[in-house]
């Protein structure tokens, strides 16, 4: 069965106010979360943002999860995305069959 991911935006930083805007998001905390049905793994980051007046403004009561997600990526990277993918499918195949064990030692009842 193939994992199944998903992208979570837990917090964002914003400065007050910049060039006339308010709360200008600079900082976007993300988790991306995989699945297979039975095991899960995640990991955890964060990305700075450069706010540019050339580019539209959303104010923050209007910004959707899915906008932010579109940053983060964007800000990551195909590359970076990838890896992040191949850590989660890692994650999980190291929950299927560990790499490491750690049997009772065999004189304890």
């Amino acid at each position: 069965m193939a994992n199944t991911y998903t992208w979570v935006i837990e917090a964002m930083d914003c400065v007050p106010q910049e060039d006339g805007e308010t709360d200008v998001v600079i900082t976007v905390h993300w988790r991306q979360n995989a699945t297979d049905g039975t095991y899960n793994a995640t990991v955890y980051g964060t990305v700075g943002l450069t706010y540019d007046p050339d580019s539209p403004f959303t104010q923050y009561a209007d910004l959707t999860q899915n906008q932010v997600i579109g940053w983060v990526q964007g800000a990551l990277g195909f590359d970076q995305c990838a890896q992040l993918a191949a850590n989660l499918d890692q994650q999980i195949a190291n929950q299927v069959n560990p790499p490491v064990v750690t049997p009772p030692l065999p004189w304890v009842a």
